[in-house]
C-alpha cells in the first residue's frame, strides 16, 4: 500500500541514525565493562527494548542498558556503575533504583538486573526484560516495518504507552502482536474483531485466569497478562480506530494534527455553548513517578466525584491530569467574583513548555450539570408498614419543610439540603475523603479551585491543551 511506504518514510530510522545510535551503544557498553572491570563486579551488559529489536521509530534516541549481575549478587554495585556512566543523570525508582541519564545527546535507562536461568523464577520485575528480548528478536526478524507501523498508528490513536497515566499498549505488547497475527494490516483486522476477555497465547502454555479486557499471556512467564496495564476504554479505541483506518485509511490516522492550546476567547466561547458548570481543583502533585501518582489521582477525583453525586449533583464528566507547575494564574478577586480580561489573548508568549519547571500541578476536572440545586430535596424512607424504621428514619431528620406523606406506599420527607453549590460541598466535604495516600496529604497542604471563567486565569500551555482534548472529546469511530 502507497501510503504505507509514506508512513515508512517517516518513521523508519535512517542510516545514519542507526549507526550513531550503534555506536553509541557500544560506547556505552564498553564503559560499563571497563567500570566493572576496574571494581572487579562480575557483570553481563545486555541492550534491550526496541533498539536491540530494530523496532525503535525515528527520533526515538534512548537505550535500555541492562547491567546484570548473578543472582547471588548485589545490585547496588551495578547502581554505582550507571550512575558513572554519564555525569548528567538521575536516580528514579520502580521496583528498585535505577538511573536516567543522558549520553551524547541520547536517553540511557541503565538498570540493574539480576541474571536468572528461567523467566518464572525472576527475582524482580525487570529480571523478566532480557528473556523478552531474546524471544522476540528470535520470531520479529521480516516483520520490523509492521511494529514500526503499528507503534506509529497507536500512538497516533493516543493509545501507545503502558504506563498508567496512558493505560495502553507497551512496545512489547505491539511485537506480540505483530508475532500473532502476522502483518500491520493483519493486526488491526483482528483488533476490529475483538471483545472483552479477548485471550492470546502465543506458546498455548497459560496457567492462570485474569480478568482484564486483552488477556495476552507472556511468553516466558505464563502467570503474567502482558496486557494487564491496557484499559478497557484504551483496548477499545484502538479497536474503533483500526475499524475506521480499514475501511477509509488515511495519513491522518499516523499522524493526526496536534490539539492546539485554547486562546481566551476559545475556552470562553466553549464553557458558555455548553450552559454545564466546570469546576477545577488544583494543587501541588506529590514528587514521585507518575506510576505512583496517577492511580491516587484517579483515586482523588472517584472520591469526589462520589461526594458530588452523594449531594445530589450529576457530574457530566470528569477528567485528572499532570502538568509543569508555572505561576500563570492572573490574580483572584477576594470578594470571589471573576477575574476575565478579553482583551489579554492566550499567545505564544504567554506558554511555558515541560523543560522550564521540574514540579508538577495535579489538576481534576469536573464538569456539572448545573451550578446549583434547590435548598429542598426529597428523602425517601422505608415502607410505611416497617414502623420501627420509619421511627428511625423520621428521627434522623429533624429539619423538615414538607411531610412526613406517603408516596408509592413509603414515607417521603423533603428537607433543607446543606449545601446547594458543588464548591460549598467540595470544600466541606474533601478533607474528610479517600484521596490516596500521597495525594491526600498534598490536598491538605492547600489547593485551589476555579469554577467556569475562572478556568481564564490559568494560561499554561499544558493546560490549555488538555482543555482543547477534554471539550473535543473525539475518538475515531465508524
Amino acid at each position: 500500500m502507497p501510503l504505507l511506504e509514506e508512513v515508512l518514510q517517516k518513521i523508519k530510522p535512517s542510516s545514519e541514525e542507526r549507526r550513531d545510535l550503534d555506536r553509541i551503544a557500544k560506547e556505552v557498553v564498553s564503559k560499563i565493562q571497563r567500570l566493572a572491570q576496574s571494581r572487579e563486579l562480575e557483570c553481563e551488559v545486555l541492550i534491550v527494548g526496541s533498539a536491540a529489536r530494530k523496532t525503535w521509530l525515528s527520533g526515538d534516541h534512548d537505550l535500555d542498558v541492562f547491567i546484570g549481575v548473578p543472582e547471588a549478587g548485589s545490585l547496588e554495585g551495578a547502581l554505582d556503575i550507571a550512575r558513572d556512566v554519564a555525569s548528567q543523570h538521575e536516580e528514579r525508582y520502580a521496583e528498585h533504583a535505577y538511573v536516567h541519564a543522558i549520553f551524547r545527546g541520547f536517553e540511557l535507562d541503565l538498570v540493574p538486573c539480576y541474571l536468572v536461568k528461567d523467566a518464572s523464577c525472576i527475582l524482580s520485575a525487570v529480571d523478566r526484560t532480557p528473556f523478552h528480548s531474546r524471544y522476540i528478536s528470535g520470531r520479529i526478524q521480516g516483520a520490523e516495518d509492521d511494529v514500526l507501523l503499528l507503534k506509529q498508528f497507536m500512538k497516533g490513536a493516543r493509545v501507545y504507552g503502558s504506563e498508567l497515566r496512558v493505560g495502553g499498549f507497551s512496545g512489547y505488547l505491539a511485537e506480540l502482536l505483530v508475532i500473532r497475527y502476522g502483518s500491520f494490516q493483519e493486526v488491526l483486522e483482528g483488533a476490529s474483531l475483538w471483545r472483552p476477555g479477548e485471550t492470546i497465547d502465543l506458546e498455548s502454555h497459560s496457567v492462570l485466569s485474569h480478568e482484564d479486557p486483552l488477556i495476552v499471556v507472556d511468553p516466558v512467564d505464563p502467570k503474567r497478562n502482558v496486557a494487564a496495564a491496557l484499559t478497557l476504554d484504551k483496548m477499545f479505541q484502538f479497536a474503533a480506530t483500526s475499524r475506521c483506518f480499514l475501511k477509509h485509511p488515511k495519513i491522518e490516522f499516523f499522524f493526526p494534527p496536534a490539539p492546539c492550546p485554547l486562546a481566551d476567547k476559545e475556552l470562553l466561547e466553549s464553557i458558555a455553548k455548553r450552559e454545564s458548570f466546570l469546576v477545577l481543583i488544583e494543587f501541588s502533585a506529590p514528587p514521585l513517578v507518575e506510576d505512583v501518582v496517577f492511580p491516587q489521582m484517579r483515586k482523588a477525583e472517584q472520591s469526589i466525584r462520589a461526594l458530588l453525586e452523594r449531594g445530589g449533583f450529576a457530574v457530566l464528566r470528569s477528567e485528572v491530569d499532570l502538568h509543569p507547575e508555572v505561576d500563570l494564574h492572573q490574580p483572584m478577586p477576594s470578594d470571589g467574583g471573576i477575574v476575565v480580561d478579553l482583551s489579554v489573548d492566550l499567545g505564544e508568549t504567554n506558554l511555558k513548555s515541560d523543560s522550564e519547571s521540574h514540579k508538577n500541578v495535579a489538576r481534576l476536572l469536573f464538569e456539572l450539570e448545573t451550578e446549583s440545586l434547590p435548598v429542598v430535596q426529597k428523602r425517601m424512607g422505608p415502607p410505611i408498614w416497617e414502623g420501627d424504621h420509619v421511627e428511625r428514619f423520621l428521627s434522623s431528620h429533624s429539619e423538615i419543610l414538607s411531610g412526613p406523606y406517603v408516596e408509592n406506599g413509603k414515607v417521603v420527607v423533603e428537607t433543607e439540603r446543606k449545601h446547594t453549590s458543588p464548591v460549598e460541598l467540595i470544600r466541606s466535604g474533601i478533607l474528610n475523603l479517600s484521596l490516596g495516600k500521597h495525594v491526600g496529604p498534598q490536598v491538605r497542604r492547600g489547593y485551589k479551585i476555579c469554577v467556569d471563567q475562572e478556568l481564564l486565569t490559568v494560561k499554561d500551555r499544558d493546560f490549555r491543551v488538555f482543555m482543547a482534548r477534554y471539550l473535543s472529546a473525539r475518538h475515531n469511530i465508524c
